[in-house]
């Protein structure tokens, strides 16, 4: 999508901070971190969010979740813990139009989150 954030961050049209690289996701630092550990865990190809994956894409969604796992663990995050988000639509909090994951670590998280 030509107006997505995401889209052009993944096609390299706009900058980012980037740990991971695949021929199906990307993950970058995000640009207003939660947590001292705060990653983005993207698929290249627009979906718009978790509900609008559909069945021939669990591929992807495994591929998604064992990516952000190595990440975490990369970043030194398991000893101590982490959290994955993945928001979905507005009520759910999600910001921009495209499926990403949250990593979240680097300190105790609270609980309930929202």
């Amino acid at each position: 999508m030509s107006d997505c954030l995401f889209c052009k961050i993944a096609a390299g049209e706009v900058s980012c901070t980037e740990v991971f690289s695949s021929e199906n996701l990307i993950a970058f630092r995000d640009i207003a971190p939660q947590a001292p550990t705060h990653i983005l865990v993207i698929p290249r190809m627009h979906i718009s969010g978790l509900s609008n994956l559909t069945n021939d894409q669990e591929n992807l969604a495994g591929e998604l979740l064992t990516t952000a796992v190595q990440i975490a663990a990369e970043e030194g995050l398991d000893p101590a813990g982490y959290r994955f988000v993945i928001n979905n639509g507005e009520d759910g909090g999600q910001i921009v139009a495209h499926l990403h994951l949250h990593i979240l670590g680097g300190r105790p998280m609270a609980w309930p989150p929202g």
